[in-house]
């Protein structure tokens, strides 16, 4: 199956009732996340009840769902069940390919004018809701939002500008790679995703690594770090499941 695609309140209750009901994760305070993104993360993974936003930057720098495919892959093998909603373009062959369980995976691609309540139904059975956010939303409506994941203990993933959130990511610079003088095809792209926040993140952070890549994210190394054979180390080509924005 790919994906639950969402379709009225009847549906989304229907969803919401068993993703509620007790899995193996449901006692892990911090859900997993790649190796390589964890050093952007005050706790290594997603901490239930946290906002991590993920901001889209300039066009030039777009990557951001990609980012997000990165971000969910872990919780979701693990077992977490996730939703995204208002991502018309995610598409679940990228999901499925960056390692989403699709079986526990719901798509909301047009909330309407409810969109807060569909959020906010999402956040109280799932684990992990990712949303694009609405250019009106209020600060208020924001607020809510975010304290109703705390007390409920989902992370919620704003998929672009969002104010007071506890870690926003974004891909600063990217790269691709993999065509030649004529020929070709892009196989990987090398992007550097910052971090900042608040509290525990209030540090900046920044690193460099491939994504996506064959089904993983590899961390980059600086310049003049080599592997044992002298090539460098992490470029290591993949496939592509490139999903807008």
């Amino acid at each position: 199956m790919a994906g639950r695609m969402v379709v009225g309140s009847a549906a989304l209750a229907a969803l919401v009732r068993p993703a509620s009901a007790p899995d193996p994760t449901g006692g892990h305070r911090v859900l997993p996340v790649a190796p390589e993104l964890t050093g952007l993360l005050p706790h290594r993974g997603l901490r239930r009840g946290s906002t991590v936003a993920v901001t889209t930057g300039q066009p030039r720098h777009s990557g951001g769902t990609s980012l997000v495919l990165a971000l969910l892959a872990e919780a979701s093998r693990a077992g977490s069940w996730c939703a995204v909603v208002g991502v018309p373009t995610f598409g679940a062959g990228a999901a499925a390919e960056a390692g989403i369980a699709l079986d526990r995976l719901a798509l909301v691609p047009h909330p309407g004018p409810e969109w807060p309540t569909v959020v906010a139904a999402l956040i109280d059975g799932v684990d992990v809701v990712v949303t694009a956010v609405p250019h009106a939303v209020s600060a208020p409506v924001a607020d809510r939002l975010a304290a109703r994941a705390r007390q409920r203990g989902c992370v919620l993933v704003p998929y672009g500008r969002w104010a007071g959130a506890d870690v926003t990511l974004q891909v600063v610079r990217g790269v691709w790679a993999g065509l030649g003088p004529g020929r070709g095809r892009l196989r990987r792209r090398e992007v550097t995703v910052s971090a900042r926040g608040r509290g525990a993140a209030a540090r900046p952070k920044e690193i460099t690594m491939w994504l996506p890549g064959d089904g993983s994210t590899r961390i980059i190394p600086r310049a003049g770090s080599t592997g044992p054979s002298g090539s460098t180390a992490g470029a290591r080509p993949g496939g592509l499941a490139v999903v807008g924005p």
